[in-house]
């Protein structure tokens, strides 16, 4: 099947799909975005794995991905986080400096035999170096030392991760600390770090460049970065953080741009060093040679309708999120794939709806049954009808309730 007919069947399927939308009074939403994983595809040595599309957010092969389990020094992408956050808000500035106290320097720094960016016990280092120290050489001084000037301690920073963790949407990561060193009640998901890993990269651009940052110098040492992707030309590696301990094993949260398209990998639980990178490298390989890009709908092309219970109008058209074209995330398939599409969303959809607002998701499912979904957003403005409209609209939407019963 060409590109011009699979895009007309799937404009065709969404425009019989708007029907089934419209009447929808349950929540047919899907929880995340996900392609089911074809049987014998790939399989991972690692614990909990995940691989994800970052424009999309869709996941193309996950493996115990909601399993919480210590996350090690992949947790540092957290304390990065509240500190971008901080500095995104203007509270912090790169060339602000913060204090190495006792506490951090014997916890995180050269007594503590761990990773560590060696500042000297009470001296002040920059934001911008302890930000390298964090990325580069994962620093656990650097981290402790960021903890303490933003949270008061670095109990009162781990409040401050969970609640930045739930604002981004992680809803079962919880920290008690900002260096991933283990604590039984430190613990992240696959998942979770895959969406924060898409949070940054997204809403950090201007910070994620120094992920890609193969080199740090500081007072006497120079850092290399412990990503051992990083450079790899053929894979298009540019972040993110690896973390190991005892009782996590070996992993990686990392990130690859080939062709355009940006995926984003989690592999935990693995028993070594060289482990992790063969069992990361094969997870963005396959993700890159497996899955491609298609273009449903161009830039601001009514994608189709969801209705609107008590509007001056009964239905409202939607777009793609952001005027551009609808994208969606597919395997490569043969020619003869078929493809499915619905328009999803939470009903009833009520007035005032706002142009932009994101109101749906249109859900494309192939043949093999792998999905991927995409948000939609409504092009116009719905305000709330006179009383009568609505009273009718009521008793009709309260009809179809009963019938479906």
């Amino acid at each position: 099947m060409g590109l011009t007919a699979t895009r007309s069947l799937v404009r065709l399927a969404a425009l019989i799909m708007v029907a089934v939308a419209a009447f929808a009074i349950e929540t047919l939403t899907s929880a995340t975005p996900a392609l089911a994983q074809a049987s014998g595809e790939f399989v991972t040595r690692a614990k909990r794995a995940i691989l994800m599309d970052a424009d999309s957010g869709a996941v193309l092969y996950q493996q115990n991905a909601d399993e919480l389990a210590p996350p090690a020094s992949m947790s540092k992408l957290m304390t990065l986080e509240v500190l971008f956050q901080a500095m995104k808000q203007g509270k912090v500035k790169p060339e602000d400096e913060f204090l190495m106290s006792e506490y951090a320097w014997r916890t995180g720094g050269a007594p503590s035999g761990t990773s560590a960016m060696f500042v000297p016990i009470n001296t002040r280092a920059r934001v911008d170096e302890l930000i390298q120290g964090i990325i580069v050489q994962s620093g656990n001084d650097a981290s402790i030392a960021v903890a303490e000037a933003l949270g008061g301690s670095e109990q009162g920073f781990a409040k401050m991760m969970e609640a930045e963790a739930r604002r981004i949407g992680l809803a079962k990561s919880t920290f008690r600390n900002s260096t991933g060193l283990h604590d039984p009640e430190h613990l992240m998901t696959a998942r979770e770090l895959a969406i924060l890993a898409r949070h940054i990269i997204r809403e950090h651009p201007e910070h994620y460049k120094i992920f890609a940052q193969r080199e740090f110098p500081y007072r006497k040492h120079k850092f290399f970065n412990r990503n051992p992707l990083l450079g790899d030309d053929a894979l298009g590696v540019d972040g993110l953080k690896t973390g190991h301990t005892k009782e996590a094993g070996y992993g990686i949260v990392v990130s690859s741009v080939s062709e355009g398209r940006r995926l984003i990998g989690v592999v935990m639980g693995l028993a070594d060093e060289k482990e992790r990178r063969e069992e990361a490298r094969r997870l963005l390989e396959w993700g890159q040679r497996s899955f491609a890009k298609f273009t449903l709908f161009d830039a601001d092309e009514e994608v189709g309708h969801a209705r609107i219970w008590g509007g001056t109008q009964f239905y409202v058209p939607l777009s793609a999120k952001g005027g551009g074209p609808l994208n969606v995330v597919l395997p490569r398939f043969p020619a003869n794939q078929k493809l499915r599409a619905e328009i999803v969303y939470n009903g009833p959809l009520k007035p005032p709806v706002k142009k932009g607002d994101e109101i749906a998701r249109l859900r494309v499912t192939s043949s093999s049954n792998a999905s991927t979904e995409v948000p939609l957003v409504a092009t116009e403005d719905v305000e709330p009808a006179n009383l009568w409209r609505r009273g009718m609209d009521s008793l009709v939407f309260l009809a179809l309730r009963w019938a479906n019963l």
